[in-house]
């Protein structure tokens, strides 16, 4: 590490990187205050020289060549906020390799190939940090490594994309359908042109596979998060949820039973009075459940210029107290946990259902004894006659039960005569 200043590489001068730029020639005292000396960022790859940007920067600092960046024997840190996943994982090597501590903000990339990064790392004395690739500016990444170091994470639950979270909130309180919300949210810059990744629940299960690889402590794939997304979720349904006192939020959830663990993203509904229901809009919030400390709360913006960078920035700090003490890669540590995943039949929950039925006399007994031949009760139920064909709906939440005995049950009822339809179902998380 230079006496005189640290050097940075950033990789990419989108919303983030633009963030990146700002806080570190705005927060100047303030990094030279935790690290003894200024910080400089030496070059930045773009993919347009010619673009107008909101920042300015001099000519000499632009390049379009990445070998510029990659090669530059004075650029102590790279970070890296621009995204993608193959190309973007053999610049972060070549990086690591030619002896350059990385940060980067790409829950895709780490998701998938954050073990490999971390051992290339190790093996040439380099950090990695990436606490901007889950939840943006909450600090939950840190919290888990460092502040709940000495506790055994059994569940970790939360909001973690701000998109769905923020079509949700406004089809909620609004009665929008989820279409007309999402049009919005594009027009409001908070969801992509292709929302795919966001509205079907990708994007979240790259972070859930995040916290629970660090959470606990074992090597967790994206393969191993079972994910359902919004798109098919209705007003109808939100209505219902609103009728029985509940919800509906899309949830991540990692949880640890005896060392077996489960991961998945899916809409849940939720008690009225649990805190993650008061969640609204684009912000994130996660909870934690440790055997010593009991539950806590992270809340924040999820995404945005400044609150991501505010991480990105705060990992750089990092790297640059792990330089000026001489023990940079030496953070990094083997998964301590075999991963072993949960069956079908040691996952518990509660249900939604939603059915189309019949309204005849034997229907509901039918149904009943269905749930009954299941070993599936009844926690609530409304049954509302419609208009048309001499048709009802059915709502039913469950007690608890398991995912094996749900998803056989769910089977039979899609074969029952007197059902016409299933219109939805949902987990239900939360209460007794």
């Amino acid at each position: 590490m230079s006496a005189k200043e640290v050097r940075i590489g950033l990789l990419g001068l989108g919303t983030v990187g633009t963030g990146v730029v700002s806080i570190i020639s705005r927060h100047q005292e303030e990094l030279r205050h935790q690290v003894g000396c200024p910080v400089t960022i030496k070059k930045v790859l773009v993919r347009n020289l010619d673009k107008k940007r909101d920042i300015e920067l001099d000519d000499s600092v632009v390049t379009d060549q990445i070998e510029d960046v990659l090669f530059d024997q004075d650029i102590d840190v790279i970070i890296e906020v621009m995204g993608g996943v193959e190309t973007t994982k053999e610049h972060l090597l070549t990086a690591l390799r030619n002896g350059k501590h990385v940060v980067t903000a790409n829950k895709d990339l780490m998701a998938i190939y954050g073990a490999e990064l971390l051992k290339v790392a190790a093996e040439h004395n380099c950090d990695v940090y990436y606490e901007a690739s889950v939840a943006g500016g909450i600090p939950i990444l840190r919290s888990l490594s460092d502040g709940l170091s000495a506790d055994r994470i059994t569940k970790m639950m939360g909001i973690v994309n701000g998109t769905t979270n923020y079509i949700l909130t406004k089809m909620t309180q609004n009665g929008s359908s989820y279409e007309e919300v999402l049009t919005q949210a594009q027009e409001l810059g908070f969801a992509e042109s292709d929302p795919t990744a966001d509205v079907e629940g990708l994007d979240a299960a790259r972070k859930m596979a995040i916290l629970a690889t660090l959470g606990f402590s074992m090597n967790v794939s994206l393969d191993d998060v079972t994910v359902k997304g919004i798109s098919s979720v209705t007003k109808t349904d939100l209505d219902y949820c609103d009728q029985l006192g509940y919800t509906m939020k899309l949830i991540g959830l990692a949880k640890r039973d005896e060392g077996r663990v489960e991961v998945s993203v899916e809409p849940t509904l939720l008690p009225k009075d649990h805190p993650l229901a008061s969640v609204h809009n684009e912000y994130n919030a996660v909870y934690v459940y440790g055997e010593a400390v009991g539950e806590t709360m992270f809340y924040g913006p999820g995404a945005g210029s400044l609150p991501t960078a505010t991480a990105v920035v705060s990992d750089l700090v990092s790297v640059m107290k792990n330089m000026r003490l001489g023990v940079c890669g030496r953070a990094v540590q083997e998964p301590l946990h075999q991963r072993v995943m949960k069956q079908a039949n040691e996952i518990d929950s509660k249900y939604f259902l939603r059915l189309r039925v019949v309204d005849q006399a034997g229907t509901f007994q039918a149904v009943t004894s269905l749930f009954a031949e299941y070993g599936v009760s009844f926690e609530k139920l409304l049954q509302l006659p419609l208009e048309a064909n001499e048709v009802a709906e059915v709502i039913v939440i469950t007690h608890h039960t398991n995912k094996e005995n749900y998803e056989n049950l769910y089977k039979k009822l899609s074969e029952l005569e007197v059902i016409e339809s299933i219109e939805s179902c949902y987990r239900v998380e939360g209460g007794r």
